[in-house]
């Protein structure tokens, strides 16, 4: 399906041929997130996850009306067990810097929401950096609620393994 916004934002699901853009924005994002050697994703690993016969993450594309790829949302199904039902976690969301400002961001988180609504979820989640202040902006006029009484915890490389092979 295709989302047309206001003026030229398109918001389309991603196709196997945006694989090499999405590979771009991803090392856009961590760039911008201050950590441009962090990231290991592949076309090839990508095209395994988001193609595959039952993918578990799923990838929007914005774009200009003239096709010019402005930015992209990552996302994959949760689900709460207080509510009895799946949710929508927004792993990332990413708009080029010369199309920020113009819409896409909004128009990419609305079709999201829209995506929850549609399929009955009970809600949408994402985490941001305390110092992004641009997105920040954006989650609060989209009425988007901070969990300042959650921390997130993370069990990645050697202490993952570690952990999984403690007391084999």
């Amino acid at each position: 399906m295709v989302i047309r916004g206001a003026g030229p934002v398109v918001i389309r699901e991603a196709r196997e041929d945006d694989l090499d853009d999405i590979v771009a924005l991803i090392k856009d994002l961590a760039t911008y997130e201050k950590a441009p050697d962090a990231v290991r994703a592949t076309a090839d690993g990508l095209r395994t996850a988001l193609f595959c016969e039952h993918p578990k993450v799923f990838c929007l594309m914005a774009e200009t009306d003239d096709h010019q790829v402005a930015g992209f949302a990552l996302y994959f199904y949760n689900f709460s067990t207080w509510e009895g039902v799946h949710g929508l976690y927004l792993e990332d969301l990413f708009v080029r810097p010369q199309f920020r400002g113009q819409g896409f961001g909004g128009a990419l988180l609305k079709r999201l929401a829209r995506i929850a609504c549609d399929n009955g979820f009970a809600r949408m989640e994402w985490v941001v950096l305390n110092w992004n202040a641009p997105a920040i902006a954006v989650y609060d006029r989209v009425g988007g609620e901070p969990l300042d009484e959650w921390t997130t915890y993370r069990l990645t490389g050697r202490a993952l393994t570690d952990f999984a092979d403690r007391g084999r």
